[in-house]
C-alpha cells in the first residue's frame, strides 16, 4: 500500500471516530468532548473536524461540533431510506391516524434494530429512540417481527451477543426469546410488554421483500394501558402486509 493509500485510510478511520462520538444523547460536542468521545489526539481530532467541515460532513454554528446537513442529503439516497422508508410511509401515517400513538419503522442492523422512521403526533413518548437510533433486537417487537423470519445462524447470533435485563420484565433466558419468536409467524405480529422501557409496551408486523424474506418490521408503541394487542394486533399486521405489497413493487 502506498503512502498515498495509508493516509486515505487513516483519514477515513479518523472520521469515523469523529462520526462515532456522537450518538442521541450527544447531539453536540465541544472540542474537549470530541476528543474524549473519539480517542483521537486532540490535535488531530482539531484537524480533521475542520477539514469535515469544509467538506459539510460537520457543522459548527458557535463553539460545538454537530454532524452536517450534507450527510443528510447523502443518507436521502440510501435504499433503506429511498425504497423502503417511501414504499411504508403511507402505511405507517394510516396506521398512526388509527392507533393515534407512536409507530415506527425499524431494519436489523447486526443485534441491533436500526430505527429508520418514527411518527409520535400529540403524543410524545422521549423515551423511545429518534429515527437513526438503535435498540436490542432481542426484547423489542420491532426484532421479535423481523427475527422469526430470519435464520438460525441470524436468531444465533443475536442471542449470543447477550440478553441484559433492560427493566425487571425482560426476557434473558434465550429459550423464553424463543418461544416469542416461535409464536409470531401463527399470531402474525410479535409483541414486548414493558421489556425496554416500563409502562410502554409494543406490537409489530414484519414486511416483506419482493422475493418473500423479511426487510423490515412497522410497529405501534404507547402506554401499556392503550396498548390491547387483541385490537392492535390485527391492524399492525394488515398495514404490514399492505407495506410489503407497496415495497415489492416498488423494486
Amino acid at each position: 500500500m502506498s503512502p498515498a493509500e495509508r493516509d486515505g485510510v487513516g483519514g477515513l478511520d479518523r472520521a469515523a471516530a469523529i462520526f462515532g462520538a456522537f450518538d442521541a444523547t450527544h447531539r453536540e460536542l465541544t472540542l474537549a468532548a470530541l476528543v474524549e468521545r473519539s480517542g483521537l489526539p486532540r490535535s488531530t481530532a482539531h484537524r480533521t473536524a475542520d477539514k469535515m467541515i469544509r467538506l459539510g460532513w460537520l457543522d459548527k454554528p458557535q463553539d460545538r461540533y454537530r454532524v452536517g446537513n450534507r450527510l443528510f442529503e447523502i443518507s436521502s439516497l440510501a435504499p433503506i431510506r429511498h425504497q423502503l422508508r417511501e414504499s411504508v410511509l403511507p402505511f405507517l401515517q394510516d396506521l398512526h391516524h388509527a392507533t393515534k400513538t407512536t409507530v415506527q419503522l425499524g431494519v436489523l442492523d447486526g443485534t441491533q434494530i436500526l430505527v429508520v422512521e418514527r411518527i409520535t403526533g400529540h403524543r410524545p413518548m422521549p423515551m423511545l429512540e429518534q429515527a437513526g437510533g438503535t435498540i436490542p433486537a432481542y426484547c423489542s417487537a420491532l426484532g421479535r417481527a423481523i427475527l422469526a423470519y430470519c435464520d438460525p445462524d441470524t436468531v444465533r447470533t443475536v442471542l449470543a451477543a447477550g440478553l441484559p435485563r433492560r427493566t425487571p420484565r425482560t426476557l434473558t433466558n434465550p429459550l423464553a426469546v424463543m418461544r416469542e419468536l416461535t409464536a409470531v409467524p401463527d399470531q402474525g405480529w410479535a409483541t414486548e410488554r414493558e421489556e425496554g422501557n416500563i409502562g410502554v409496551s409494543c406490537v409489530a408486523a414484519p414486511v416483506f421483500g419482493p422475493l418473500g424474506d423479511v426487510v423490515a418490521a412497522l410497529s405501534v408503541t404507547g402506554p401499556s394501558k392503550l396498548i390491547r394487542t387483541d385490537r392492535i394486533g390485527p391492524a399492525v399486521r394488515l398495514a404490514a402486509a399492505a407495506a410489503s405489497r407497496a415495497y415489492a413493487r416498488s423494486r
